[in-house]
């Protein structure tokens, strides 16, 4: 389900209530640790972090209009997603990630190439998130990103 929010704020305020916490504790989380140069702003309806023009400004090869997209928050009909592109193009980040969250005891894990579903805000590993969001530099993005692109 994608918002019809322009701003963060505007997208938080329409999150059920539910679920406000936990997307507020998973932002904060994010902007610790997000690396310098990555920017947070509404992405695809949903909260998204990215590389802004004003470092790549190629933009994002499917819409060259759009800064290039990094990780997102969505509150989803049933669950919170966490979207991060580092896991979906890096095969040693994604093992990391798999294995790292196997220590959590949080129950299996539900992901697809990039998102991570939790249904239960309760069950979100904010930690781990954080650590891996701290992983890829914009720089190092970049590159990864060009690199899966020219393939």
């Amino acid at each position: 389900m994608q918002s019809k929010a322009t701003t963060v704020d505007q997208y938080l305020s329409e999150v059920p209530y539910e679920r406000q916490e936990a997307i507020n504790k998973l932002r904060k989380v994010i902007l610790k640790n997000l690396p310098k140069g990555f920017k947070e702003g509404m992405s695809y309806g949903n909260m998204g972090y990215f590389v802004p023009h004003s470092i790549y400004p190629a933009g994002y090869h499917c819409n060259p209009k759009d800064p290039l997209p990094f990780a997102g928050i969505a509150s989803q009909k049933n669950s919170i997603n966490f979207y991060h592109m580092g896991i979906y193009t890096d095969p040693k980040q994604l093992k990391w990630f798999t294995d790292e969250y196997a220590k959590t005891g949080l129950g299996k894990l539900d992901m697809g190439k990039s998102c991570m579903r939790v249904k239960k805000p309760e069950n979100i590993p904010f930690a781990l998130i954080g650590e891996l969001c701290s992983k890829i530099t914009v720089e190092k993005w970049i590159a990864m990103y060009e690199k899966n692109l020219k393939r």
